[in-house]
């Protein structure tokens, strides 16, 4: 257990619920600017060398972290899948904001080391782009399945019409949100670096490329496995005994891990050594999903190892 001061912090819309180690001091501001100044002058009255940490809450812990970085404190983003099952592990099963912020404190004196430190703003920025492309994806894809619904039911054509603006609306959005993911990769020396690096891996294109960078800024500094069980490709065992459980996966960057399962798709007809591992397993009577997910873990490990070498990808050196 660490004996630093931490401070366990539950981001809401509207509230910010604290609670602090080893004092088990409780507070409660808003989340706004006029909370977040009182915060600070809380955080202020306490012992130097302290610790923050939050969940990631979609967004609404962001204005807050920023605050906190550049008035020089110590706050990290913690996993909430780490939060939740580090609750079970206590045996917590009511779920309020002052019972959150307490099971974050603790967690952080138990995993000291846990925690995402904030990305710069290059990073930032890209991040928050490849996040709306995404939703614009998820937006189209919705749209075709409604598209395909109407059709069968022998819709109008005005509806027709509605439909194919709205389409043309969102495929100009996604184009154009790719274009500026390009160009803040571009502007970044060391952005544009890792790019050229990941480019070079035959299955991994310009979207497996913008994820990469913007959810993994780990990638380079990691074990295989870390790479893997962070971008949740890792297989999970379920055995008890005797009992040989089947291996899932699970947990990671879901995210990350969607799209590395369309560039495992990719790789396992394009990319020279991956193809003739899918070719084998699947000769060996694998489901075609396992393969895909093998691949893709495949996928993340040489992603890895070109970025730490800082050596374009080769067949010769590829594992």
């Amino acid at each position: 257990m660490s004996a630093q001061t931490v401070i366990g912090i539950d981001v809401s819309r509207d509230w910010l619920d604290g609670f602090c180690l080893p004092e088990k001091q409780r507070f409660r501001f808003q989340n706004s600017p006029d909370g977040h100044a009182r915060l600070l002058e809380t955080l202020q009255s306490m012992p130097d060398g302290l610790k923050i940490g939050f969940e990631a809450t979609g967004g609404q812990e962001w204005a807050l972290w920023r605050l906190l970085i550049s008035m020089g404190l110590n706050a990290v983003q913690l996993p909430p899948a780490q939060i939740k099952a580090f609750a079970l592990s206590m045996g917590k099963r009511a779920k309020t904001d002052q019972i959150d912020a307490e099971l974050i404190a603790r967690f952080m004196a138990f995993r000291p080391e846990a925690g995402r430190t904030l990305p710069d703003v290059k990073l930032q920025f890209l991040r928050a782009l490849t996040v709306r492309r995404a939703q614009m994806v998820e937006a189209r894809k919705r749209l075709s399945a409604q598209i395909s619904a109407r059709r069968k039911q022998g819709v109008s054509a005005e509806l027709e019409d509605m439909d194919s603006s709205l389409k043309a609306f969102l495929e100009s959005q996604i184009s154009e949100l790719e274009q500026r993911i390009e160009s803040v990769i571009a502007e970044a020396e060391e952005l544009s670096a890792k790019a050229e690096l990941l480019r070079s891996i035959p299955g991994i294109g310009p979207v497996s490329v913008s994820m990469l960078l913007a959810e993994m800024p780990e990638l380079g500094r990691m074990t295989a496995t870390e790479a893997a069980a962070m971008a949740g490709l890792a297989p999970m065992a379920h055995d008890s005994g005797a009992m040989r459980g089947k291996r899932v996966i699970s947990g990671g960057r879901r995210s990350l891990r969607h799209v590395l399962f369309q560039a495992g798709l990719a790789a396992a007809c394009h990319n020279p050594v991956l193809k003739a591992v899918a070719k084998r397993m699947k000769q060996r009577g694998k489901p075609h999903k396992l393969v895909i997910v093998a691949i893709a873990r495949r996928l993340i490990t040489i992603a890895n190892a070109v970025l730490k070498t800082g050596l374009p990808w080769r067949i010769s050196s590829a594992a």
